[in-house]
C-alpha cells in the first residue's frame, strides 16, 4: 500500500466518488477528444482505488463551458452543494489545478472539502485537505496554473498590440473592404458593393438622420451587402434588407475615413448576485483609443466628414439637450427654441383635435421641480411667422450681395497673413538647404565639424516640420472661399428662395432643414399676460439680433373685445374719462364681439387686462388721502368739508376720485379751523 493510498479511509469509500469532468470551449470537444476520453477514463481509477460502481457519479454539464466566470457552471455548483452535505468521499478530476482559471472557486473548494473531509485524486496523486500539507500544496498548483494563464495571456496581448501599433494586425474588414494578394486594405473590387456604401453617406448628408437612409434604401427596394465570416458561407456576400444599425455601425466605424484603429472599446467587468463576472463593452473616447493611424488606407468618406457625421448623430438623439432631427409636424422650429427664463430646449406639444394647434413648451420645471406649471408656454404660428419673414428677408439678394462684400474684405485680411506664412515657410525652407549645403561640402575625414553640421541640418528640418504642421492647423481655421461661380449660386439661390419656400410642395420637414442650415437656435422671452413676443436669434455665423412677434390672446379676451377695439380705447384714454369712452363708443356704432354696448366696467376691464393708463388727474392737485395726511387728520373730515362746502373740490367724471387744490391760503385757513376745534 502506497502512502497515497492510506489517505483513502473507509469513511471515505462509503459515500460518492465524483468525477467532474469539463473542457473550455465545444471546439476543445470537437478536436481534443483525447482530453475527454481520458477524463471518462477516471472511472476506472475510482474502481482501482476501491470504490464501488454504485457510489460513482459522474458530474459533465459544464462540458463545453468556461471557468473563467462569464456563465453559469451548473456541474460545478451541483458539485459543491454535495461536497456541502458531506455526501462526496472523493473528487476525480483530470487536473484539479485547473479548476477554474480564476484560483477564487479552487480555493473555495478546497476549504469545503478539509471541513467536510473530502479527499481530491488527480494525475499527480490523492490530496487529504484536512493535512495543511496536501491543502497547501494544491492551493499553490492552483495558483501557478493562474500564473501561466497570466504571462500566456500577457505575451499573447503583447505580440498582438506590437502588431496593431503597425497597422499590420489583421482582423474582420467591415463591408466595403478586402485585403488584398500582400495583406493591404483596400476597396472591394465590386462595384455594386462600392456604390451601396457611397449611397449610405450620400443619403445620410441629404436626410440628416439614419432612419432617412433605412427609409432612402426601403422605398427604392435596395439591398446592401454583408460579408459572412467562417461557417460554409465564409468570405462570401450576402446581400438584405439595410438596417437602422448597421447604418449607425457604419456611421460610427473610423475605417471608412481610412483610419486604422484598434482599442476603441474597454470590457469593463462587474459582479452580479450570483457572484458571475458580467462584462459590458464601453465605447472609449478618440483621446483613448489605443491604436490610431490616420490614412491607413483609401477611404469612402474623409475624417472631417466622419467627424461631422457624428456630431448630427449627436444632435439628432432626442434624450440629450440637442436640437434633434428634423421631423414630420407643422412646428417650424422644432428642436431650435431655447426658453428664455432657464435656458433649456424647448419642446412641442400638439393640442387640439388632431393636433392642429402646436405649442413650443418647457417643461423643465413641471417635470424637475414638481409644479403644477411649465416655464414658457408660447404658440407656434405667430414666432415660425417671424422667423420666417426674418429669414426670407436675410437672404435677399442685396443682403447676400452684401455679406459676400464684407467677404471679400475679412478675406484681404486673411491673405495677408497667408503671404506672411509663405514667407516664413520659405526662409524655413532655405536654412534646411543651406545647412544641408554647409554638410555635404565638409571634409570626411573632419568629422567633428560633420558632426556638428549635421546635427545643425536636422535642427532645420525639425523647425521646419514644426512650422508645416502650424501653417496647417492655421489653415483649417481659414474662412471658406466662395469662388466666382458659388457667388452666382448664392444670388440665384436667393431668388428662387421665397417661390420655394411658400410652394405647396414644400413640406415642413424640408423648410425645417432650411432654417438649420441658417439658424443656430432661436431664444425666446414671453410672459403670460403680454401680447408682445421678444425673440433672440443666433445664426450659423455668431452674430445675434433680436426681433418682436404678437402673441394671440386667449380665447377668453378675444370674446369679449377685438385687437382694434383695444387699439382704440387706448388712444382714446389720453383724453376722455371711462364714461366718456363708453358713450362715444356706443355712439359711432361699435360694439363688443358679442354684440353689446360698452360700458365703464368693460372699458376699465379692457384697461386693466392691457395695462392703458386712464386719463391723468390734474397738475397740483391732490387727492382725499393725500389731503388728510398733509393735515393730519382723518378721510371723513376731509370728506365733512367737501360736503359742507368748507373746501372746494371737483370730480372729473363721476364715479371718478375728487381733486382738491390746496394753496397756501387754504392750508391756512384749515389749520385755523382744526386748532379751534374741540374735538380734532
Amino acid at each position: 500500500m502506497t502512502k497515497s493510498s492510506m489517505k483513502i479511509q473507509a469513511e471515505h469509500l462509503s459515500r460518492l466518488a465524483i468525477i467532474y469532468i469539463r473542457q473550455s470551449t465545444p471546439t476543445q470537444l470537437i478536436h481534443h477528444k483525447e482530453s475527454t476520453e481520458r477524463q471518462y477514463a477516471l472511472q476506472e481509477k475510482a474502481l482501482s482505488l476501491g470504490w464501488t460502481p454504485d457510489l460513482i457519479r459522474i458530474i459533465d454539464e459544464d462540458l463545453g463551458i468556461s471557468g473563467s466566470g462569464r456563465v453559469q457552471r451548473y456541474g460545478f455548483q451541483k458539485l459543491v452543494t454535495q461536497v456541502s452535505f458531506g455526501e462526496v468521499g472523493a473528487i476525480f478530476g483530470l487536473e484539479i489545478s485547473r479548476l477554474a482559471r480564476s484560483s477564487a472557486d479552487l480555493h473555495r473548494l478546497i476549504e469545503l472539502c478539509g471541513l467536510f473531509n473530502t479527499i481530491v485524486v488527480d494525475e499527480d496523486g490523492i490530496y487529504n485537505l484536512k493535512d495543511f500539507n496536501d491543502r497547501l500544496l494544491l492551493g499553490l498548483k492552483g495558483t501557478m496554473s493562474e500564473v501561466e494563464l497570466h504571462f500566456l495571456r500577457a505575451r499573447m496581448l503583447g505580440g498582438k498590440m506590437n502588431k496593431a501599433k503597425k497597422g499590420e494586425l489583421k482582423f474582420p474588414l467591415p463591408v466595403g473592404y478586402v485585403y488584398d494578394s500582400v495583406g493591404k486594405v483596400v476597396f472591394d473590387p465590386n462595384q455594386e458593393v462600392q456604390t451601396a456604401i457611397n449611397n449610405v453617406f450620400h443619403i445620410f448628408q441629404v436626410s440628416g438622420s439614419a432612419y432617412g437612409v433605412v427609409k432612402y434604401f426601403a422605398q427604392n427596394s435596395l439591398k446592401f451587402p454583408k460579408r459572412a465570416y467562417g461557417g460554409n458561407w465564409d468570405g462570401q456576400l450576402v446581400w438584405g434588407t439595410l438596417s437602422h444599425s448597421r447604418v449607425l455601425g457604419m456611421l460610427y466605424n473610423p475605417s471608412y475615413a481610412g483610419a486604422y484603429v484598434f482599442g476603441r472599446y474597454h470590457d469593463q467587468k462587474s459582479v452580479n448576485q450570483q457572484g458571475l463576472f458580467i462584462h459590458h463593452m464601453i465605447k472609449l473616447p478618440k483621446d483613448k483609443w489605443e491604436v490610431f493611424i490616420p490614412d491607413h488606407h483609401q477611404k469612402y468618406i474623409s475624417w472631417e466628414v466622419y467627424e461631422s457625421n457624428l456630431m448630427l448623430l449627436h444632435d439628432n438623439r432626442t434624450n440629450l439637450e440637442c436640437s434633434g432631427a428634423s421631423r414630420e409636424g407643422a412646428a417650424l422650429l422644432q428642436g431650435l427654441v431655447m426658453c428664455g427664463k432657464c435656458g433649456r430646449r424647448m419642446s412641442i406639444r400638439y393640442t387640439g383635435n388632431g393636433g392642429i394647434s402646436p405649442k413650443y413648451e418647457c417643461k423643465w420645471r413641471w417635470e424637475h421641480e414638481k409644479t403644477k406649471s411649465t416655464c414658457t408656454t408660447v404658440p407656434t404660428g405667430s414666432i415660425d411667422q417671424a422667423i420666417s419673414a426674418k429669414l426670407l428677408q436675410a437672404v435677399q439678394p442685396a443682403e447676400l450681395e452684401l455679406s459676400l462684400q464684407v467677404m471679400e474684405k475679412l478675406l484681404v485680411e486673411e491673405d495677408v497673413a497667408d503671404k506672411a506664412w509663405k514667407l516664413s515657410i520659405e526662409r524655413a525652407n532655405y536654412e534646411v538647404k543651406r545647412a544641408e549645403r554647409q554638410y555635404q561640402n565638409v571634409e570626411p575625414e573632419n568629422r567633428l565639424v560633420a558632426r556638428s553640421l549635421e546635427s545643425n541640418w536636422n535642427e532645420k528640418l525639425l523647425d521646419l516640420a514644426k512650422l508645416q504642421e502650424e501653417c496647417e492647423q492655421y489653415l483649417l481655421q481659414r474662412s471658406w472661399r466662395p469662388t466666382e461661380q458659388d457667388k452666382v449660386d448664392i444670388l440665384s439661390m436667393a431668388k428662387e428662395l421665397p417661390r420655394i419656400w411658400n410652394s405647396q410642395t414644400t413640406t415642413p420637414k424640408e423648410k425645417k432643414r432650411i432654417l438649420r442650415t441658417l439658424i443656430e437656435d432661436i431664444t425666446v422671452f414671453a410672459e403670460a399676460k403680454e401680447s408682445r413676443i421678444r425673440l433672440g436669434i443666433r445664426w450659423k455665423s455668431q452674430f445675434c439680433e433680436e426681433i418682436y412677434a404678437e402673441k394671440p390672446l386667449p380665447k377668453s379676451m378675444t370674446r369679449k373685445h377685438t385687437q382694434k377695439t383695444v387699439e382704440t380705447i387706448r388712444d382714446l384714454s389720453s383724453n376722455m374719462t371711462d364714461l366718456q369712452i363708453a358713450n362715444h363708443l356706443n355712439e359711432i356704432g361699435m360694439r363688443t364681439s358679442e354684440g353689446r354696448l360698452f360700458t365703464v366696467a368693460s372699458i376699465k376691464w379692457i384697461r386693466y387686462v392691457h395695462k392703458i393708463k386712464s386719463i391723468q388727474r390734474t397738475e397740483g392737485s391732490l387727492s382725499v388721502k393725500e389731503v388728510a395726511e398733509e393735515l393730519n387728520v382723518s378721510v371723513g373730515i376731509v370728506y365733512y368739508w367737501i360736503s359742507h362746502g368748507i373746501l372746494e373740490a371737483k370730480k372729473i367724471a363721476p364715479g371718478w376720485p375728487w381733486e382738491i387744490k390746496m394753496d397756501k391760503h387754504t392750508k391756512q385757513r384749515l389749520k385755523e379751523i382744526i386748532r379751534k376745534s374741540s374735538h380734532l
